[in-house]
C-alpha cells in the first residue's frame, strides 16, 4: 500500500486539472442529484466499486453516484485547486495526515456534530486524530493499513524460534539474535525506516514533535526518543540492511525474495510481492504484530490510510454526507476490509478480517496506531526529512544526543516557518 501522507504531500496550487468536477448542482425535476466523488487509485477494486455503486443507488434512488478514480501523483495540487474553486467534487478521499493542511484553508466541511452518529467512539485514533483540526472533525476515517513483521516460517522453525511467543521488544530482540547466524539475516531493516523508529518513540512515551502552547518543537532529543533510537540501532545491527537508505532503495521485497532474510517490517501486502518474486517462498511467509514494550500491548505503529472529506464549496452537502455515512458505515467497511485486506475504520470491526492472516495481524497493531504531528507544516518536514539523516548518523557511530539535537532543531525551524 502507498503511504498516503508519506508519498505525496506537496501542495503547490494548480490552476488546471479540474475536469470532471461537479457541475450539476443540486437535484432537479429532470432526475436524481449527480454526486461526484474522488477516490484514489487502489483504494477500491473495480469489483468492489461496482458492488458499492449498485447497492448505494438502490438504497438512494434520488442520487446518481459518479466515482472518479484519481492518481496519487500530483493529487495534493489537484485537491488544493479543487478546494479553492467554485466547482469542487462533493466528496474527496485524502491521505489521513493531509487533512490538516486542507482544513487550515477553511475549505472543508466540519462534521463535528456528526461524530456520534458515525460511530466516532470506535474510530481508529490514527485516522480520527489527524482528521481533526483545531478541535473540529473534518476528515471521516475511511480505512487503514500499518506495518507488521513478515517472517520466514521455515527459517524460524530451523532456528527453533516460535513466532507466537514473541510478545515484547526484548523477546523480539533475543529471537532475532538467535536467527542471525549461519548465513541468515535476523532481520532486514534499512537504516532510514523512520516510520518504524516513530513506533518505538511512541512506545517510549515520546513523539517526533510536540506542540508547546502553539509553538511546535522537534522532540528527537528527548530521553524517550533517544531510548527508541538505541533500540532501533540494536535491532538494525542484526541484519545487513544499509545504514544510509530507506525501504525503497533497494526495494525490501527484492532483498527478501533473493536472500536468506528471516524478517522484514512492512505492510502485509509485501508478503504477496515477495512470493511473486520468488515462488519458492509461497506458503513460507507468516505475520506477527510489531512487539511492544510489554506483552499486553502491541507495538505502536504509524497508521497509514485515508479519510473522506467534503469541500465546503460542494453543492450537494446532504448527499455527500449520505455517501460518507454509507461507505464509512459498518456494513460496507466489513466488505471493503475483506475485499482489499485493509483494516476497518473502527476498532470494533477488527473481527471482520479474521479470515485474512495478514489483515488480522495488521488490525491488532492498528489498535495502537498513531499519526505524525498534526500540523500542516509536517509535509515540509517530510520533504527535508532530517529524521533520516539523524538515523544514519547514529548508525554509523556519531553521538546520538548531538545528532538528535540537530535534527530536532531542523524540525522546529520547519514547523514554525509558516511556509
Amino acid at each position: 500500500m502507498k503511504h498516503r501522507p508519506l508519498a505525496l504531500l506537496g501542495t503547490m496550487l494548480l490552476t488546471t486539472g479540474l475536469a470532471g468536477c461537479s457541475s450539476s448542482g443540486g437535484g432537479n425535476a429532470a432526475g436524481p442529484t449527480v454526486l461526484d466523488v474522488w477516490l484514489m487509485r487502489d483504494s477500491v477494486s473495480e469489483a468492489f466499486q461496482k458492488e458499492f455503486e449498485a447497492g448505494f443507488e438502490k438504497d438512494h434512488p434520488d442520487i446518481d453516484l459518479k466515482i472518479q478514480i484519481q492518481e496519487w501523483e500530483g493529487i495534493g495540487e489537484k485537491v488544493t485547486a479543487a478546494l479553492a474553486s467554485n466547482d469542487a467534487p462533493d466528496v474527496i478521499e485524502v491521505g489521513n495526515t493531509q487533512v490538516a493542511q486542507y482544513a487550515q484553508s477553511g475549505g472543508l466541511t466540519d462534521f463535528s456534530g456528526k461524530v456520534g452518529e458515525l460511530g466516532g467512539d470506535f474510530w481508529l485514533d490514527g485516522l480520527a486524530e489527524p482528521g481533526a483540526w483545531e478541535g473540529k472533525q473534518y476528515g471521516i476515517p475511511y480505512y487503514a493499513a500499518n506495518r507488521v513483521v513478515i517472517y520466514r516460517t521455515d527459517l524460524f522453525e530451523k532456528a527453533g524460534v516460535d513466532a507466537t511467543k514473541i510478545k515484547t521488544r526484548e523477546q523480539w530482540l533475543a529471537a532475532t539474535e538467535k536467527l542471525d547466524k549461519d548465513g541468515v539475516q535476523g532481520i532486514y531493516l534499512p537504516g532510514q525506516n523512520w516510520f518504524t523508529l516513530a513506533g518505538f518513540v511512541w512506545d517510549e512515551g515520546g513523539d517526533l514533535a510536540v506542540d508547546e502552547g502553539g509553538t511546535w518543537k522537534g522532540a528527537l532529543d528527548t530521553p524517550e526518543a533517544l531510548r527508541a533510537m538505541d533500540f532501533y540501532k540494536r535491532l538494525q545491527a542484526l541484519g545487513k540492511g544499509p545504514k544510509d537508505s530507506d525501504e525503497s532503495r533497494p526495494l525490501q521485497a527484492d532483498v527478501v525474495a533473493k536472500g536468506q532474510v528471516a524478517q522484514v517490517i512492512a505492510t502485509p501486502g509485501g508478503a504477496g510481492v515477495i512470493a511473486q518474486k520468488n515462488p519458492e517462498l509461497k506458503g513460507k511467509l507468516g505475520f506477527f504484530p510489531i512487539p511492544g514494550k510489554t506483552a499486553d500491548t502491541p507495538g505502536a505503529v504509524f497508521t497509514g490510510g485515508s479519510d473522506l472529506v467534503v469541500p465546503a464549496a460542494a453543492k450537494n452537502q446532504d448527499e455527500a454526507y449520505t455517501f460518507i455515512k454509507e461507505l464509512a458505515g459498518d456494513a460496507w467497511q466489513k466488505k471493503l476490509a475483506l475485499a482489499m485486506s485493509y483494516v476497518p475504520n473502527k476498532t470494533n470491526l477488527a473481527t471482520a478480517v479474521a479470515s485474512d492472516p495478514g489483515a488480522a495481524t495488521m488490525a491488532v497493531g492498528a489498535a495502537n496506531g498513531h499519526a505524525t504531528p498534526n500540523t500542516p507544516q509536517w509535509a515540509a518536514v517530510e520533504a527535508k526529512n532530517p529524521i533520516k539523516d539523524y538515523m544514519t548518523a547514529v548508525l554509523i557511530g556519531r553521538d546520538p544526543a548531538a545528532e538528535a539535537a540537530k535534527a530536532s532543531q531542523s524540525i522546529t525551524t520547519t514547523l514554525n516557518s509558516g511556509s
